[in-house]
C-alpha cells in the first residue's frame, strides 16, 4: 500500500512538442501540399459538373427527350465521381488519412521513444498526454516533461523559452488549470 502512494507521475504536451519539431513542419507542409492539390483537382471536378449543368439547361429545350435524359445522367454520374474523389481523398479512410499516418509514425516513435528515455532515467511510473483528451483540473509545471523529452529528441529548448511563456490568442499560459484546449 506505502507503494502505491509514492508513484511518480509526469505529463507531456504532445502537441506543444510536434510544434518544436522540425520535422513535424516539413510534414505539415507535404501534407497542405497534397492537400491543396487534391482540393484543386475536386474543385475541377465540380466545376465540369458545373458546365455540363449550364450546358444543359441552355440547350435543354433543343434536346429530343432520350437526349435529355442522356445528359441528366452525364449530370448525375459527374456529381456521383466527383464525391467519389473526395471520399477517396478526404473520407474516413482516405489518402489523406493514410498519408498522414504514414508520414507521422515515425515522429510519433521517436517522441515515444524520447518519452520512455525520460520516465525511465527520471522514475517516472505514468507518462500522461495533456493535449489529448486527458483532462487535467491541475497540473504543476515541475512535473511537466515535455521540454526535457524535446532535449532528448535534440531540440534546444532554452531558446524557445520565450514561446512557451507567451500565451498565443485566448489559451492561458501552460501549466494553468483553465487551458482552452483541455
Amino acid at each position: 500500500m506505502t507503494a502505491d502512494a509514492q508513484q511518480k507521475i509526469g505529463y507531456i504536451d504532445s502537441q506543444y512538442i510536434l510544434d518544436r519539431l522540425p520535422e513535424y513542419q516539413t510534414v505539415q507542409q507535404k501534407l497542405d501540399q497534397v492537400e491543396q492539390q487534391w482540393r484543386s483537382e475536386i474543385q475541377d471536378a465540380r466545376d465540369r459538373v458545373e458546365e455540363l449543368r449550364q450546358e444543359y439547361q441552355a440547350r435543354e429545350l433543343l434536346y429530343t427527350d432520350e437526349e435529355r435524359e442522356q445528359r441528366k445522367q452525364e449530370i448525375t454520374e459527374a456529381r456521383r465521381e466527383v464525391e467519389s474523389l473526395r471520399q477517396r481523398y478526404f473520407g474516413p479512410d482516405g489518402q489523406l488519412f493514410s498519408r498522414q499516418r504514414e508520414l507521422m509514425r515515425p515522429i510519433q516513435e521517436r517522441i515515444l521513444a524520447a518519452v520512455e528515455e525520460v520516465a525511465t532515467s527520471e522514475g517516472y511510473d505514468y507518462v500522461l498526454d495533456q493535449s489529448g483528451d486527458v483532462l487535467f483540473m491541475f497540473a504543476r509545471d515541475q512535473y511537466d516533461l515535455s521540454d526535457t523529452v524535446l532535449r532528448e529528441l535534440g531540440v534546444d529548448v532554452e531558446r524557445q523559452q520565450q514561446d512557451r511563456s507567451a500565451p498565443s490568442g485566448n489559451q492561458s499560459p501552460r501549466g494553468s488549470p483553465d487551458r482552452s484546449n483541455n
